[in-house]
């Protein structure tokens, strides 16, 4: 459900970072961020016109996000739905509730009756398209056999086989689905075709149960009856009943699966099938974050085998993944490897190379896009040749990599400027006032930053206060400037209370009130804004001919500073009064250069970032 919130407009206002507190922050810091806003912002502080009507609109939207967020029912829609759950109709006629988990299940009863209709809508396509390749020319070639054939000097590479198969489902009622499939398969000349109706019923929380009924050229009637049940909260059982119909007469089957997990990431299957190609099998998968882990033993007619495989899952932006297999049985014995890469946002291409006795070499290669798949497997040779392996291994992986640097990559940048660009312009009306907000109160803020700074700057000083002792009893004031900057906190208040008690630099005598009253004066040192940007900014060389897109938010942040304290929460730093988003779509950082003690500091932190300044670690090298 809450996915379908999302397929709307995006919901652009955040009202934890409009008031700058934490998603978990308490009612008195929601209340304390409100009345700082509403000192700033209420229109009875500004005379102007103009500017009176700015503040009004500002204040009246800072009222509404305390509105919401003060109140546990309000907030609690608005965490888990956005500002669009408030929007909703029917929540006038809603029993309030108390705990965000009832919220919840209110705020789906009102949401089912339009799911239901969505779901009418839905029909899931799933296909698969497998164009088998015959290239054993390539390596098993013999060529006296060609020496008097027109054009024998070329391998024959030919499509020996294909198969398409596509389903789609259509949900009758939210227990009731109609699925419909087909497929056609042709093989060196030779082919057919079949169709299935299933309809399936969700019987209750634990189970459903599904009637097939089949026809085709190559087979008779099919009706087939499939149950699946939870038998515990770790345990489920699969049982599929079938009657093939044909000229031999009928051919009944049974498929029993039983399943349990035996861990959290660790599944252990059970399977007895009965009739057609009876046979037994039990396996053991472990599927975690990193790695996927499958064995698998089968005793059956006419195949009998053991299974091991292993799959590692990278965690980068691509999702690589890595795999290899090893399957022995009376069919004799195959080792697969292979790897698979996300291409782009809804694609998935992956290469396997398989080699066998007596099966020979082959490379299969598959393409998901959506959910859809596209199959090539391409037999090389039936001997295991060396050649054959190295370059079903070597080949694809060369292929791949020029066509991502000379195909991939432009097409998915230029995918993503298109993108960005339709997001800009779905959006450029929301910036534009979010644009006009933030100036406005920009130019509110100019009076309560002015008194900030001074505020600040007369917390200044403190530094030049000791480097005058030490100069005042003989140390050359140059010298005593690098002496002093070094100083720990606790040793510059020591000196300044025993130059208040004793009258001069004395580090033993000073009394405990004195060295209290000199930690507080120095402790809130000044700490000034300097310079403040926020957007896009291009370091990367290779990113050198991207603009740069940033905006001017000294003010704004400096308007943050509280008792020599930055402090911005982990959120997106366009809800901030002040800012807006000058670069829709694309990353953005804070850029802040700051004054703290009469030293320079500077930072640089992500969008979603939490920041907290000052800190020693921004500190500007002087040497540098």
């Amino acid at each position: 459900m809450a996915a379908a919130l999302g397929e709307e407009a995006p919901d652009n206002e955040d009202y934890y970072g409009l008031l700058n507190v934490r998603r978990e922050a308490s009612q008195e810091e929601l209340k304390a961020a409100y009345r700082r806003l509403c000192m700033l912002y209420h229109p009875d502080k500004h005379r102007d016109p103009e500017l009176k009507t700015q503040a009004e609109r500002l204040f009246n939207l800072v009222h509404q996000a305390y509105e919401v967020l003060s109140d546990p029912q309000t907030r609690a829609i608005y965490d888990i739905y956005g500002r669009r759950g408030l929007e909703m109709e029917g929540w006038e006629v809603v029993e309030r509730k108390r705990t965000a988990a009832e919220i919840r299940e209110e705020f789906e009863r009102l949401q089912r009756e339009r799911e239901e209709r969505r779901l009418q809508q839905r029909t899931n396509p799933k296909g698969t398209i497998s164009v088998g390749i015959d290239a054993t020319d390539l390596f098993d070639r013999y060529d006296e056999e060609y020496e008097d054939v027109p054009g024998s000097s070329f391998p024959q590479i030919e499509i020996n086989k294909m198969h398409i198969s596509q389903s789609i489902e259509a949900p009758l009622t939210s227990t009731d689905t109609a699925i419909l499939s087909g497929n056609l398969s042709t093989q060196n000349g030779n082919g057919g075709g079949s169709i299935n109706l299933a309809l399936r019923r969700v019987t209750s929380a634990k189970g459903w149960g599904e009637l097939e009924f089949g026809a085709g050229d190559l087979h008779g009637p099919l009706f087939g009856l499939k149950i699946f049940r939870n038998l515990t909260p770790r345990c489920f059982i699969t049982t599929n009943c079938a009657l093939q119909f044909s000229s031999r007469g009928v051919r009944p089957g049974l498929t029993t699966v039983l399943a349990r997990n035996l861990d959290k990431n660790t599944m252990g299957y059970l399977q007895w099938r009965w009739g057609i190609q009876s046979a037994m099998n039990t396996s053991i998968v472990r599927d975690t974050k990193t790695s996927h882990f499958t064995v698998a033993m089968q005793l059956g007619i006419p195949h009998s085998f053991m299974m091991v495989s292993y799959q590692h899952k990278f965690q980068d932006e691509d999702q690589t993944r890595v795999k290899g297999s090893l399957k022995a049985g009376f069919f004799g014995t195959i080792v697969e490897y292979g790897a698979e890469r996300k291409i782009s946002r809804h694609s998935v291409l992956g290469a396997t190379v398989s080699v066998g006795v007596p099966q020979g070499v082959s490379l299969k290669i598959k393409l998901n896009r959506a959910s859809q798949t596209y199959f090539f497997p391409v037999h090389l040779t039936d001997q295991l040749l060396p050649s054959a392996v190295f370059y079903a291994t070597v080949g694809p992986l060369v292929v791949y990599f020029a066509m991502h640097r000379l195909v991939i990559k432009p097409y998915l940048r230029a995918q993503k400027e298109r993108e960005l660009e339709k997001q800009r312009e779905s959006t450029a009306s929301d910036i534009l006032q979010k644009k006009q907000e933030a100036e406005a109160a920009v130019r509110l803020m100019q009076e309560s930053v002015r008194r900030i700074i001074e505020a600040e700057e007369a917390k200044m000083g403190k530094d030049d206060d000791i480097i005058y002792l030490f100069y005042k009893f003989g140390e050359k004031k140059e010298q005593c400037k690098g002496v002093v900057s070094s100083f720990p906190l606790l040793m510059k208040c020591i000196i300044v209370a025993a130059a208040h008690v004793v009258g001069e630099p004395h580090y033993g005598s000073a009394p405990v009130e004195a060295i209290h009253h000199s930690c507080d004066f120095l402790g809130n040192a000044g700490l000034i804004v300097v310079n403040a940007w926020y957007g896009k900014f291009v370091n990367d060389n290779s990113r050198k001919n991207e603009k740069v897109k940033v905006i001017d938010v000294t003010v704004p942040l400096q308007c943050l500073v509280k008792d020599s304290k930055l402090i911005l929460t982990e959120a997106s730093k366009a809800g901030l009064p002040g800012f807006y988003d000058p670069c829709v779509g694309e990353e953005k950082s804070l850029k802040v250069l700051y004054q703290f003690r009469g030293v320079l500091h500077q930072v640089m932190s992500a969008d979603n970032e939490a920041l907290r300044i000052p800190k020693q670690s921004h500190r500007i090298d002087a040497d540098g």
